[in-house]
């Protein structure tokens, strides 16, 4: 493969293009000692890329902090986390263990984050506000028990708030609405795994959809597939109708980013790239991406060259 000039050129190893300074964060980046870090949370304020981190201390608790960075690559990390583990009640019993794998979206000035609560009783999805990263405040949860991940859309659909999540077990993706954010009713089933796929065992939301081209909507999301040396993690697309998002019009059969570097293979939980946080440009999407729930990562994507392997696959399966 050449560029325009004849010399050769590498050919992307998938849809998604990595950061050639991949991993942008890892525990040694911290300012503090932890035993790990994965799945970052991503939004874009001005000109400045924040990212809220899951942490996990020494004690085996994680917890989520705040970095920040002028050009999306090199980030100043805060020493003090940004949501903590609550000791008040009710969370206190759903957070002993931990908050993780935010998700933010923001909502007429303000910032929505969901994250998962993991306590005595299993996972659990919560909401937080902030309007300004500085200070946050809970919500409540929005999620029966064995919940353990969702999203919120960035508008409303029918005069409703809308949720996509998933029930710990991955087999099948929903969609629901709200008056008020705290109570969720007119559950619809989106997708499910598909077999023989890339996301044959498991899939869920990674990052909050968005609109693109005439106004479709655009999921990024994760699916499992076991194999005899273990499961393998991959992050996926799909497009949803523009009136009601419970339609899919479009799905990747082929995986957008897949585990191949040595940082995406080995670390906490191998074979893994998931992605909490994304930022859309225009046409470009940036892709925070935990690899091998050990460090954060980079990759870039164009809503063209999705649409692109959509229909190649289309074709092809």
């Amino acid at each position: 493969m050449t560029n325009g000039n004849g010399t050769r050129r590498k050919r992307s190893t998938d849809v998604a293009h990595r950061f050639e300074g991949n991993p942008l964060i890892t525990v040694e980046d911290m300012p503090f000692r932890c035993a790990d870090i994965c799945n970052a949370a991503a939004v874009k304020i001005g000109g400045e890329t924040l990212l809220l981190l899951t942490v996990e201390s020494l004690r085996g608790r994680k917890k989520l902090y705040r970095a920040a960075s002028q050009d999306g690559i090199r980030f100043e990390i805060d020493d003090t986390p940004f949501l903590d583990i609550s000791d008040e009640p009710p969370y206190a019993d759903h957070e002993a263990f931990g908050v993780l794998d935010p998700k933010i979206t923001e909502f007429d000035g303000e910032y929505l984050i969901t994250y998962t609560a993991f306590g005595k009783h299993g996972f659990r999805l919560a909401l937080a506000k902030t309007r300004d990263f500085k200070s946050v405040e809970r919500m409540g949860f929005i999620s029966e028990p064995d919940s353990k991940g969702g999203v919120l859309f960035p508008e409303k659909i029918n005069g409703k708030f809308a949720k996509l999540e998933m029930p710990e077990s991955g087999q099948r993706l929903w969609i629901s609405y709200s008056d008020d954010l705290i109570y969720w009713g007119g559950f619809d089933e989106v997708m499910s795994p598909r077999p023989g796929f890339w996301d044959f065992h498991k899939i869920g939301p990674a990052v909050p959809p968005f609109r693109v081209g005439d106004g479709e909507w655009l999921l990024i999301y994760y699916g499992v597939k076991n194999t005899s040396a273990g499961s393998i993690a991959r992050l996926g697309a799909v497009f949803l109708d523009s009136d009601d998002p419970s339609k899919v019009t479009a799905r990747t059969n082929i995986p957008i980013l897949s585990p191949r570097e040595m940082y995406e293979r080995v670390g906490d939980i191998g074979n893994v790239v998931f992605a909490c946080g994304a930022i859309a440009d225009g046409e470009n999407i940036s892709i925070y991406y935990g690899a091998a729930r050990a460090c954060i990562c980079l990759a870039t994507v164009t809503v063209d060259d999705i649409r692109e392997n959509c229909a190649a696959s289309e074709r092809e399966f």
